[in-house]
């Protein structure tokens, strides 16, 4: 029988198992279309491991074996851009330490950050970041193994409909966070311009656009006048009004 201590750990390990699902399939695709790009496979799993980046490894891929592999990391440094914001939220979560906010950093994904800002701040955020950050980092690079050892069995991701399981996780776990209505306007005017401006811009760019979102609402509430704090000042009586002494009734 379960006590009612276990039951929260439980719960988020089951959420992240179903992240993590996902995780390993597309890993797997990633590995599959790396050998099949002529990456030794070698190479495709020592980038899991070091780079951990999901869609930029993908792309970075794919400038490789047309013979950019430039270009390829300066998309990858502009398509990661977007976790600048993401390690300034976290900051208190990962922890002060060095040897913390290093393996942190690594560990930051889409899927870990929203995971973890579904939670309460405190432990159990705490918790959660760790927790999903370990088990997904396991998950994608278990994958690119499996992909890289069955060839290109996997196939494409997008064909398979893969691709789509990450927005409609990240979508769910997001939802928690949209109780707020300002909270929802300002998510929906980042949404609606990320989405106009990818046509137009190359990939990272619309992602960076939509943190106006959250811009515009730390503007908001900058310009919002402080709440008075403290007792305010007694009145002073009105001119030729009777004083009467402490201690002592009117009579």
């Amino acid at each position: 029988m379960r006590t009612p201590e276990r039951t929260p750990g439980a719960a988020m390990i089951r959420d992240v198992a179903a992240i993590g699902a996902a995780m390993v399939a597309v890993g797997a695709s990633f590995g599959a279309v790396a050998v099949a790009a002529g990456l030794p496979g070698w190479a495709a799993v020592v980038m899991s491991v070091l780079v951990y980046a999901g869609g930029a490894q993908f792309m970075a891929v794919g400038l490789v074996a047309a013979g950019s592999p430039l270009a390829a990391v300066l998309a990858g440094l502009l398509l990661n851009a977007r976790h600048l914001p993401f390690g300034l939220t976290l900051g208190d979560t990962i922890g002060r330490r060095l040897r913390h906010r290093l393996l942190g950093s690594h560990l930051m994904t889409d899927e870990t950050t929203a995971f973890t800002l579904a939670r309460p701040p405190g432990a159990v955020r705490r918790r959660a970041f760790w927790l999903a950050g370990t088990l997904l980092f396991l998950a994608w690079n278990a994958g690119t193994v499996l992909g890289v050892l069955a060839g290109g069995v996997a196939g494409d991701p997008a064909a398979l409909g893969l691709d789509a399981a990450f927005p409609a996780g990240l979508i769910a776990l997001l939802l928690p966070t949209l109780r707020d209505r300002e909270t929802r306007q300002v998510a929906l005017a980042g949404a609606v311009l990320a989405v106009l401006t990818t046509p137009l811009l190359p990939a990272g760019l619309p992602v960076l656009l939509a943190l106006a979102g959250p811009a515009l609402l730390a503007a908001r509430q900058l310009r919002r006048p402080a709440p008075q704090t403290g007792t305010p000042p007694a009145s002073e009586p009105p001119v030729g009004a009777d004083v009467v002494p402490a201690g002592r009734k009117e009579t």
